[in-house]
This record gives structure tokens, sequence and C-alpha cells, in this order.
């Protein structure tokens, strides 16, 4: 396909997953974990909890459900996502999911439809209809087309199924973690033809910049650094050339982090966030896929580069 334009000095739309931070024993760390969404909100970015960062998959419903407790009592009105996660649970996925999206917009949340594996063998036609009856009783919601090489139970929509869902208008935008630059290409021209409202979300973690080309985000790897992602956003609107540098670096560390096991990304965000400061231990899901303690010295000079460049920005250009 022919590469669209560059859209210089849009301003982006950043949601950024956040961690959920563990102690030994495999304790969740709230006190970790409340710090690293406030400190999303304050940098200016949309958190996103109940995520694959968050290790929802991994999570029983009642510690889901205590999450997305917890975002509630600290949002006072401020917007937030949340996973409507319903793997492995018995029964209608249409009912299911409307349970899901009920409380998180009870709790004051926008929700993003997990995929699942009841959703994966349904038919294009199928699958737009149980959105459609999501949507029914349900304002707004995003949806998340997500990759197998992150959960089994993934699925990237083909883009006949993708024009149809656009024509949903409670569907606010989608989530794309393909990691393919083609297809979120594709996504970006049959939502520029058909609704330019609606928001194509990158999902790819390898290839950052495809907010030059009219993408928003929610992302994995600005659970990293969401000053920086936040910096090099402004950077882009005010058409300051130091948002390639900045990128460059958040790029590099994305394809250290996301390198294979791709799930193992997480404990690579636990290992740098304990790094800058932020969390308590650089501690992984018990059940998650771990990195060797040796990535720490390769994060570490990533880690004081991007302050300084965050720290520089702050100074206006001659």
């Amino acid at each position: 396909m022919q590469v669209p334009p560059l859209r210089p000095h849009r301003p982006i739309e950043g949601i950024s997953a956040v961690l959920l931070p563990f102690r030994g024993g495999g304790q969740i760390d709230w006190e970790s974990f409340a710090r690293l969404v406030e400190l999303t909100w304050a940098a200016g970015l949309t958190p996103a909890v109940n995520m694959d960062t968050g290790y929802t998959n991994l999570l029983t419903r009642e510690q889901r459900t205590e999450i997305l407790g917890l975002v509630n009592s600290l949002a006072h009105g401020r917007r937030f996502v949340a996973g409507a996660f319903i793997e492995g649970e018995a029964g209608d996925p249409t009912w299911l999911y409307r349970r899901e999206c009920n409380a998180i917009g009870c709790a004051g949340g926008l929700p993003i439809l997990f995929p699942c594996a009841a959703l994966k063998p349904l038919s294009g036609p199928q699958l737009v209809a149980v959105f459609r009856a999501v949507a029914a009783e349900c304002e707004e919601f995003l949806g998340f087309e997500l990759g197998e090489m992150f959960v089994p139970f993934g699925r990237i929509w083909d883009l006949e199924t993708y024009k149809a869902l656009l024509d949903i208008p409670q569907l606010k935008g989608a989530k794309h973690s393909s990691l393919s630059r083609e297809l979120e290409w594709e996504r970006l021209a049959v939502r520029d033809a058909r609704r330019p409202d609606y928001k194509v979300y990158t999902g790819n973690d390898l290839a950052i910049d495809l907010v030059m080309w009219g993408s928003d985000y929610l992302l994995g790897l600005s659970a990293f650094h969401v000053e920086a992602f936040a910096t090099r956003d402004r950077l882009w609107v005010a058409g300051d050339a130091r948002f390639y540098e900045l990128n460059d670096w958040l790029q590099y560390l994305g394809m250290l982090a996301f390198r294979a096991p791709v799930p193992a990304y997480k404990h690579t965000c636990a290992q740098f966030l304990h790094l800058r400061g932020l969390i308590a231990l650089p501690e992984p899901h018990p059940q998650s896929l771990r990195r060797p303690v040796t990535d720490v010295a390769l994060l570490e000079p990533v880690a004081r580069r991007l302050d300084e460049l965050v720290a520089a920005a702050k100074t206006p250009t001659a």
C-alpha cells in the first residue's frame, strides 16, 4: 500500500497502560501502583488499568475489581481506561462484556473490550453483532486488536470487519497491536475515509513513531517513562526537532523490552521502574515470564538519557 502522509503538529492523545507492581510472595504492591497511576495523570496521559501490562490475564476477577475500585477512589473525575476482561469465564460473551462495561462505567472509567477465546472463532459479521449488542447498553467503549504474540486468544480483525465496526457510534476507537506498520496504515486510511473522529490507538511498541502518521496510542512501553512520552508528544505538536532524538531513545527501549519472548516485557518494565525509584521491587507477577538480571545494566543508561532529554526539553530552543 501507499505510505500515508505525515501529520506534523497534530495533537497526540496518549493513553498509557499502568504496570501492576509486586512485592515478594506475589503480593500486589498497592502503594507503588497508586503512585504510578498518579504519575500518569500528572504527566498528562490517561492511565489504562487491567490491561496486558497489568497482568489482567493472570489476575482473578476479584483482583481486577479491587484495582478498579482503587483507581476510582484516586480519579476525582479524571479520565481512565479499564480492560473489560472475560477470558476463562463461562456464559454468553455479550452478557459478560456488558457486565464488565457497566462496572467500569459505574467506576468512572472508559471500557476497552479485551479479546477472548469465545470471540476468536466468530466470523466478521458475528463479531460485529457482539459489539453492536454491547453498544446497545454502553454509551462509549473502545475495541482491542491484540496479536497472538501477546496472548494466545488474541485476534487481529480483517479489514472488512474493521470497516463494519466503524459504523458503531458508541465504539470510539480501538487499540491496534499487530506490530505491523502496514496493517495500521490501512486502518488509518479507512478511518480517514469513513469516520475521521474515530481513534486508531497504536499498540505497536516496536514502531511508536506511528503517531507521526495519525495514530494516537495506548501502549505498554509508555508505562516505563510517562514523562518522556508526554514530552515527546508536546515536541511533535510544537514542531521541535528534539522530538526525534527522544523518540529514538524510547524506541530503543521498546526494541529491548519487547524482544522475544514478548510477554516478558512486563518484567523489563518492573526492572526499569525500580531503577528509576518508582516501585519498591523489580518483581513481575509470579506466573509471568522473567528477564535476566543482567538487563538492568542495559536499562540504566537508557533511563539516565531519557531523564536528561526530558529535562533539556523544558528549555526553549534558540
